[in-house]
């Protein structure tokens, strides 16, 4: 019982000494030499209860955001609006401020929805800018074609959307549908290229029967050149209601059927050409 009693009374000696060292401000550390306790278990006991100093608490760089934070919510502004004058994360605007209470709306649902679609169109339109400044700059870098360009651009053109012959089916006739007037801008002028006499084109409208067929002729003949009286009988695709068709409106006006007469030894040439770019295109050993 007397070794206890000691113990106990040399541990609040210790302690007396120690809550004296660290009401004079010193840190756990400074109390530890000056004590010669390298226990930190035994120095925790010893000083509990006792704060530290002000001196040896670790500075919180973001106590003023959390306050700069807790005042701009209670002026109503939102998560967002918070992060974005603060500069911080959204995470930490919500771990501060969940506590206050939610803003009232600024504005009804109408005036939200009005100004997400203002946004969403201003969003597209500068998206639209940059899809248009990107073509124009691709369209300029081409520049002019020289014959041999345009030669091979025909021919890929056409292997890609002509009528093919076919082991099964021997068909060498040069004949080419497209529903994109450039493309047969394009191919117009390849037919120029390698001689082949616009009396020899024999072209002709394919189109669903119910569009507007009669503008659809006026629209290729005008692609053309030509009158509408040149042109051959237009093909009518049938309408089924039961097929959901996106191309329709105004802008809808069919395929342009162009075919050449007397074509097979172009066509001949065509599959050559297309042999010569296939075989210039692999990489050679």
């Amino acid at each position: 019982m007397t070794h206890a009693t000691g113990k106990y009374t040399e541990f609040e000696a210790l302690r007396e000494r120690a809550v004296g060292l660290r009401r004079d401000g010193l840190s756990l550390s400074q109390i530890s030499d000056e004590l010669g306790i390298r226990n930190r278990a035994l120095l925790g006991r010893l000083v509990q209860g006792e704060p530290p100093a002000e001196w040896t608490k670790r500075p919180r760089a973001k106590d003023d955001l959390r306050l700069r934070a807790r005042e701009l919510r209670g002026q109503g502004r939102t998560y967002n609006e918070i992060r974005a004058e603060l500069g911080c994360s959204k995470s930490s605007v919500s771990l501060w401020v969940r506590d206050l209470p939610a803003p009232e709306p600024r504005c009804t649902p109408e005036e939200q929805r009005a100004r997400m679609n203002a946004g969403l169109a201003k969003l597209r339109a500068r998206q639209d800018e940059e899809r248009e400044a990107t073509k124009q700059a691709a369209a300029r870098a081409v520049g002019e074609l020289t014959d041999r360009e345009l030669f091979l651009a025909g021919v890929s053109l056409y292997w890609a959307e002509g009528t093919k012959d076919k082991p099964h089916t021997r068909r060498e006739i040069v004949e080419f549908v497209n529903s994109d007037p450039g493309v047969i801008t394009v191919f117009l002028a390849w037919l120029d290229l390698v001689g082949v006499d616009r009396a020899r084109l024999h072209c002709r409208v394919m189109i669903h029967e119910s569009a507007d067929v009669g503008a659809a002729e006026r629209y290729w003949a005008g692609v053309l050149g030509i009158g509408e009286d040149r042109l051959g009988k237009t093909v009518l695709k049938k309408h089924n209601p039961a097929t959901l068709r996106k191309n329709v409106g105004d802008g809808y006006h069919g395929c342009l059927a162009i075919r050449v007469r007397q074509g097979a030894d172009l066509y001949r040439r065509i599959e050559g050409s297309w042999c010569g770019i296939v075989l210039g295109a692999r990489p050679t050993a």
